[in-house]
């Protein structure tokens, strides 16, 4: 069983000729940690199952970078417009067929604007999902977030910046200052 969730949520926020293959994935995991038996940023198996580590180098190739967001944070702070799109982590069911194994892994999933309306482009959806609006978004986000019992993380994508106050461009601007 493949796990390229990872290139899937990159491969839908990008889409066309900014897309990623396993390969580019693969050389990112032996770059970095080159000269290892079993590769820790990806399955023992070479099969996929990315980490943050090769999202993040991944995007830093298409001048882009992800910034963890801070959970306790509600979403409506974020300044939408500087957003290529978030990437989730949440907990996923491992199945063998039709039968669920008490086993917990790790999911990628893509969220982003297209046109006026936001997307779940989850790999694992038939087609994508219609969030709706800005304010549908945000709710789904938060619904994601609050969930304590399965551990999420969110990942903004940003173009990468460089200069003084970078590290606060995604936050609105009517909160920057009450927010370091």
């Amino acid at each position: 069983m493949r796990q390229l969730c990872a290139l899937h949520a990159l491969n839908n926020l990008f889409q066309g000729d900014q897309s990623y293959t396993k390969g580019e994935l693969d050389d990112i995991c032996n770059n970095l940690s080159p000269n290892v038996w079993i590769n820790p940023h990806r399955s023992v198996l070479g099969l996929g199952n990315y980490d943050i580590n090769v999202i993040m180098t991944a995007l830093q190739k298409r001048n882009c970078e992800a910034i963890w967001f801070d959970k306790r944070k509600d979403p409506s702070i974020i300044d939408l417009d500087s957003i290529i799109g978030f990437i989730l982590n949440i907990p996923s069911d491992y199945k063998f067929g039709v039968i669920t194994l008490p086993l917990r892994r790790r999911h990628w999933i893509a969220v982003r604007r297209i046109g006026d309306s936001y997307y779940n482009l989850d790999s694992k959806l038939r087609q994508p999902e219609l969030l709706g609006n800005e304010a549908d978004m945000l709710q789904f986000l938060r619904e994601q977030l609050s969930d304590e019992l399965h551990q999420r993380e969110l990942f903004l994508v940003l173009e990468q910046q460089s200069g003084e106050n970078t590290d606060q461009r995604w936050i609105k601007q009517s909160y920057r200052k009450a927010v370091v």
